[in-house]
């Protein structure tokens, strides 16, 4: 359960905000995602690497 404190006179749109962003980082969404259709173990080790080798160009890109 996410728990966000509000001080005393914050803006409730600040609180919304942060609540959304601590939301997107337990991965909650993108879980029940993934899980609404299965995918074999060798496509998601192959999107993986897939997924490396691009953030491998880049990187080396910037050099």
């Amino acid at each position: 359960m996410i728990v966000i404190p509000i001080k005393e006179g914050e803006n409730i749109e600040r609180a919304l905000k942060k609540f959304k962003r601590k939301f997107e980082k337990t991965g909650a969404m993108r879980e029940l995602r993934s899980r609404q259709a299965f995918t074999k173990p060798s496509v998601v080790r192959r999107e993986e690497v897939k997924k490396a080798v691009y953030i491998q160009k880049l990187q080396q890109n910037e050099e």
